[in-house]
């Protein structure tokens, strides 16, 4: 059928530059568009900038993961399991994914604690005095 695919469609908006810095990337590397865009957002690193909002958010990702495994558990405990297998493991395979992005990200913003960020800049103590209060008022 014309104009259906099996997978979504990740689009945005760049400006003209950007545009270009890619294509040459893209050229350079040899690879269809498709896949340098797959690997680039799946392979490279991330420097993060230490924001609360951030933090906030995987604070509150992991919190929601936290409750659904605890219902889970719950459901496990009394025998009263209501998910499926299918459920299950996509249940498994979102959550993972989703570690597996916060640990990504974790490790962008490494240099808000190690003082130092990827390209050797000295960090600011009060930013990572405030990152660190954040997420120590955050846990349960």
């Amino acid at each position: 059928m014309s104009g259906v695919h099996k997978n979504p469609t990740i689009s945005f908006r760049i400006t003209e530059e950007e545009r270009r810095q890619i294509e040459a990337k893209i050229t350079a590397s040899g690879m269809s568009k498709k896949d340098y865009f797959a690997r680039s957002c799946i392979y490279n690193r991330v420097c993060v900038v230490g924001k609360k909002e951030t933090v906030y958010r995987l604070v509150e990702e992991l919190r929601e993961m936290q409750t659904v495994i605890r219902d889970v558990a719950e459901q496990l405990r009394k025998e009263e399991i209501t998910l499926t297998n299918e459920g299950l493991q996509e249940m498994q395979i979102d959550f993972l994914n989703m570690l597996k992005a916060i640990l990504w990200m974790l490790d962008g913003a490494r240099y808000l604690w190690e003082g130092t960020n990827t390209c050797g800049k000295q960090a600011e103590i009060s930013g990572v005095e405030s990152v660190s209060a954040t997420v120590g008022n955050t846990q349960e």
